[in-house]
């Protein structure tokens, strides 16, 4: 536990992974933010690295929506004044549910108040819940609070609702639902990473790409081309338009999966740089075409369906990476 604060006052606590910081994260962490303030008291979330299921079940990594940078720009914006990364370890893994609150929350963390979403689990095989946490909380001095899970009615047909999480985002991306994603989320779904040299075939058909080296786990959306904000991290503010091809170039036989971002309107080179890519919208499957000529031609129509699908609003286009 030496990665936690030795001393610290009391406060009030929401812990989980929050991979995405979805609405329903986020709905929990507005919860956190404004108890600590009615407590005059400073408002922590506790988040751990690597993903628990990989230090449980090595491979078994889900693909990661937000990275651990990311995720802290997310939740400063929502208030939170402390973000706390605890290293997910086999030892953390096998604290029983009453060590991991007397070792974590109370010794090290003094907090007040813990606030989780009523589907928390903790401890050694996940056997702590929230009634335990209750329980614990009486023993040990703090208020423990379970929020009902976030989520959305369907059709009336349907009658069935779908709660946000995680895994429902994911599967938005895996399945190439943009849309859907960026309802859970609340904002698009961000794929960031390196730009990187490529075999320049964009740039032999007039239409260079910004290709990107994306992080080990990083949640790719499904093959396909979509509307997309590219933004350079030395520049945040700027916002740029592009259509972005997932998948392995199926018209000149491809097989390595990549994604490459054709920066709309502007002539400048982004190797080496780290960039941000905001899913939009889906524009159309990947195809595989007869001949350069025609795919100049999709290519062509994906670009006038970005501008209609990304309002210019004095936002600037994007360039025109040399690949």
């Amino acid at each position: 536990m030496g990665d936690l604060p030795g001393s610290w006052g009391r406060c009030v606590v929401t812990i989980g992974v929050f991979d995405g910081v979805h609405r329903g994260h986020q709905e929990l962490i507005s919860r956190t933010v404004a108890a600590a303030a009615e407590r005059g008291l400073p408002s922590v979330m506790l988040t751990f690295d690597p993903h628990p299921s990989e230090v449980l079940r090595p491979g078994s990594h889900p693909a990661q929506l937000t990275t651990l940078r990311r995720k802290a720009e997310i939740v400063e914006g929502l208030g939170v004044d402390v973000f706390c990364v605890l290293p997910f370890t086999l030892e953390l893994s096998r604290l029983q549910p009453e060590e991991f609150v007397h070792e974590v929350l109370v010794d090290r963390l003094h907090a007040a108040a813990v606030i989780v979403g009523d589907n928390f689990t903790f401890g050694a095989k996940a056997a702590g819940d929230v009634a335990l946490l209750r329980t614990l909380g009486r023993r040990f001095g703090f208020a423990a609070y379970g929020a009902e899970l976030q989520g959305k009615e369907l059709s009336e047909e349907d009658q069935s609702a779908i709660t946000f999480s995680s895994t429902y985002v994911r599967s938005c991306i895996d399945a190439g639902d943009v849309v859907a994603a960026a309802e859970a989320l609340g904002r698009p779904h961000r794929l960031e990473g390196i730009v990187v040299r490529g075999v320049g075939r964009g740039h032999d058909l007039g239409y260079p790409t910004a290709n990107l080296s994306t992080p080990r786990f990083a949640a790719v959306p499904a093959d396909g081309v979509y509307s997309a904000w590219f933004t350079r991290s030395a520049d945040p503010g700027r916002r740029l338009r592009a259509a972005v091809s997932v998948g392995t170039n199926p018209t000149f036989s491809g097989r390595e999966r990549t994604v490459e971002a054709f920066v709309l309107d502007v002539d400048e080179d982004f190797y080496g740089q780290h960039v941000a890519i905001d899913f939009v919208t889906r524009l159309r499957d990947q195809v595989r075409f007869a001949d350069s000529a025609g795919l100049v031609a999709q290519i062509d129509e994906d670009v006038v369906a970005t501008r209609k699908a990304l309002p210019e609003g004095g936002e600037e286009g994007i360039s025109r990476s040399r690949t």
